[in-house]
Parts: structure tokens; C-alpha cells; sequence
């Protein structure tokens, strides 16, 4: 982190600061809503996260979406430690579960 930089630990996010990442786009091939799905997974609380899929699906957006090698994100962190809270959310908001 750079020195200049204050980091936040703690402080609620607004409405704004969780819609700004429905702007976001991937640099590559990679698909939109796989991209903004899988950074504001990497980014947001899981609390924020809940309330991203809100915004992300009324404006329209996938959560089902995949990637360039077939994957929801759905898929990619289901076996992450910490991501049980992300994992129901998505679930919630209509994520295709796993199949084992």
C-alpha cells in the first residue's frame, strides 16, 4: 500500500461506493459479468457482497455467468475457506449450486 494512502478497516460503504463496481470491465476476453462477479467478490465484505448482487442483478447482470474456461465464480470459490458467506449469497440470488 502506498504510504500516502489511508487504509479503512471497518467504515460502512455507501450505495455509491459498492454500484461503482457495476463499472468495472475486464482488460482482456475475459466475459463482463464473470469480471465484475469475481472483483467484487475479491473486494467487498460479504455484507457489501449481498448487497452488490442486488445492484448487479437489477441492472441486468448474470450471476450464473462464466468464464473463459466455463466457470461461474460460484464454482471458483466454493472451496475457499473464508467464502461461505459469499457462497450463500449467491446461492440466495440464484447461483446454480456445484454439483460434486
Amino acid at each position: 500500500m502506498r504510504k500516502d494512502k489511508k487504509k479503512v478497516v471497518g467504515e460502512p460503504m455507501t450505495d455509491e461506493q459498492i454500484a461503482v463496481f457495476l463499472g468495472f470491465r475486464p482488460q482482456g476476453d475475459e466475459p463482463v459479468d464473470h469480471y465484475i462477479l469475481a472483483r467484487a467478490y475479491r473486494s467487498l465484505r460479504a455484507h457489501d457482497f449481498m448487497r452488490f448482487l442486488e445492484m448487479f442483478q437489477a441492472a441486468g447482470h448474470d450471476v450464473n455467468a462464466v468464464d473463459v474456461r466455463g466457470r461461474t465464480v460460484l464454482q471458483l470459490i466454493s472451496e475457499h475457506e473464508q467464502a461461505d458467506e459469499y457462497v450463500a449469497a449467491l446461492l440466495a440470488a440464484g447461483a446454480h449450486p456445484v454439483e460434486e
